[in-house]
């Protein structure tokens, strides 16, 4: 990886990429510090210190403290990333949208664009439900209709600057702008986190007991990271060969080529839906001021995560095994909507391909299918391994950070597709220099 990177230096084109990719992140930590008008930074502050879920820590983590500071750049590229998936799945329920995604580059672009709307759409609801439900709790110095407006206009704006940001990273720079944004955020957190968890285990303790307990926290990261590129660049690869035929005065055909099946085919998706599904009744239960209490009280104590774990109450801990459940389920779910076994084949039989020893047609599409399920459960299980880790750990000892598995699987996956991104660039300007010699 350092390789590539010395070597992309060297290269002026791809150089000036990577001078404005760091150009434009350094744009986003700053305004992740500029702080709305009219707003009183310590209450988010003090009401954060006092919620019992971990829904709000894992949005803060999201928008890289963004949200604890409300600053512009509060609501960051989250209306993005659920306008995004809102699109994704309304692209398989809604035939209009299914055929633009199949008119190719200008079907793309039409999506691209509804999804901005969207976007946008959706800070101003996520903004104005903030301005009105925590100003009129003490987040606004003075709650009045022009602080409730400046508030929404802010927000709004500042989730439109991070989206039309990712978007120039992607034109201009090395590519994933979105992606890299949420990376950024992500990471500018972490530093902070091993500062707590040293703090806690190492500081303070006996020479020999803070030596295990640094070697331990780096090796459990180590390790989750390890599993997180077994698991992303892991793929199955099924053989494909192609029948000969005559066409014009030419034989064509005749190649083999292969379908890779990642075998973590819906990436993070599947936990941010189970995460979310799961957070939602605690979300809706702080606005609304329900302190839970009674029976209610511990269905949302084993909602959250942070109850996960405990040797002291391991009932609280089912709510890990409807997470695990959840997580699966979305795992199946996602990728039946997004890969279509029978489409596949029919395209196959048309081609005139076929599975070496599988007839074309329904045995086909049948086949596939069965390797698919294979392999989503192989991933699906890879994927709950990562993020049951933190949650154990957090429970038996402790060590709550906001970064976990969810946040480790992003910025191990950003890293390694921009880094192909980097390198396919270099080769493809080492073909064009070719060339023109």
């Amino acid at each position: 990886m350092l390789t590539t990177l010395k070597n992309a230096f060297k290269i002026k084109d791809i150089r000036n990429k990577l001078l404005f990719t760091l150009g434009m992140l350094a744009v986003i930590r700053l305004g992740s510090q500029l702080p709305v008008p009219g707003v009183d930074r310590h209450y988010f502050s003090n009401w954060f210190a006092q919620q019992t879920g971990d829904a709000f820590s894992f949005f803060d983590a999201f928008t890289g403290g963004s949200f604890l500071n409300m600053s512009i750049l509060a609501l960051n590229i989250t209306p993005y990333i659920t306008s995004s998936i809102i699109m994704q799945l309304l692209t398989i329920a809604i035939p209009k949208l299914e055929e633009m995604q199949k008119e190719g580059e200008d079907g793309r672009k039409k999506i691209a664009s509804i999804t901005r709307y969207v976007t946008v759409a959706l800070a101003l609801i996520e903004s104005s439900a903030m301005a009105i439900a925590f100003g009129n709790g003490g987040l606004l110095e003075n709650f009045n209709a022009l602080n409730v407006i400046t508030v929404i206009a802010a927000l709004t704006a500042g989730s439109a600057f991070l989206m039309w940001i990712g978007e120039r990273i992607t034109e201009k720079g090395v590519g994933n702008g979105i992606s890299i944004v949420l990376v950024i955020n992500i990471i500018s957190r972490i530093p902070q986190d091993i500062a707590q968890l040293f703090e806690r285990f190492v500081f303070g303790k006996p020479i020999a007991v803070g030596v295990v307990a640094a070697v331990a926290i780096f090796a459990v990261i180590l390790a989750m990271v390890v599993m997180v590129i077994i698991l992303n660049d892991g793929v199955r690869k099924i053989p494909v060969q192609y029948a000969k035929k005559v066409q014009g005065r030419k034989m064509v055909g005749g190649q083999t080529s292969s379908i890779p099946l990642k075998v973590n085919t819906s990436g993070v998706i599947p936990i941010i839906f189970a995460s979310s599904l799961m957070q939602l009744p605690i979300v809706v239960c702080s606005f609304l001021g329900y302190n839970g209490t009674g029976f209610w009280g511990h269905i949302l104590k084993g909602l959250n995560s942070g109850n996960w774990c405990k040797p002291g109450e391991p009932v609280y801990s089912i709510g890990l095994l409807v997470y695990i459940v959840l997580v699966i389920f979305f795992a199946y779910f996602y990728t039946s909507i997004t890969f279509n076994p029978i489409e596949i084949a029919e395209n196959m039989k048309k081609q005139g391909g076929f599975i070496p020893g599988i007839r074309p047609g329904k045995p086909t599409s049948e086949y596939l299918t069965k390797i698919l399920n294979y392999i989503v459960f192989i991933g699906a299980v890879g994927l709950t391994v990562v993020c049951v880790i933190p949650f154990v750990f957090n429970g038996v000892f402790g060590a709550q950070v906001s970064f976990g598995g969810t946040s480790l699987i992003i910025i191990v996956s950003v890293v390694l597709e921009t880094m192909k991104q980097i390198e396919s660039q270099m080769l493809v300007r080492n073909y064009k220099g070719f060339l023109n010699d």
